[in-house]
């Protein structure tokens, strides 16, 4: 990681700082996780780390194609790393959950706007819904 991620920053100038390498690894530790989250994931490692220096961070990570982020709610966005296979969201209203799902199970609806000459940016695209534990609740 860190050898990818200190060439990566070296081609547009920058250094590779001890926060940037933590943050990086916060967000591959963590899968999906807001700002916030990476910001007490770190400071779990270094109280010092302040939140001025996360968003900073995601951005120049994101810029570098290191991690990439979606909203997976109306929150503040959800980052993850670029790493992990290209991947479509899957997001409970009821609890929260988020699951991953390969981007073919979008196929036909990315072929059908394809045909119109809409492109997707799959690894952005949250699907929103109820899971089946909540459903199974709700049921009951």
């Amino acid at each position: 990681m860190s050898d990818d991620l200190a060439a990566r920053l070296r081609e547009q100038g920058l250094r590779l700082t001890p926060q940037r390498e933590l943050i990086l690894r916060a967000v591959e530790e963590l899968r999906h996780a807001t700002p916030d989250e990476v910001l007490a994931h770190v400071r779990g490692q270094v109280s010092s780390v302040n939140a001025s220096t996360v968003y900073r961070t995601l951005e120049v990570l994101e810029e570098l194609g290191l991690v990439r982020h979606t909203h997976l709610s109306d929150r503040a966005p959800t980052y993850h790393s670029t790493r992990e296979h290209e991947h479509v969201h899957v997001v409970c209203r009821g609890c929260g959950s988020v699951r991953s799902y390969a981007p073919e199970i979008v196929a036909a609806l990315v072929a059908a706007l394809g045909e119109d000459g809409f492109s997707v940016d799959v690894g952005h695209l949250a699907i929103f819904g109820t899971c089946a534990d909540c459903s199974a609740a709700a049921g009951a």
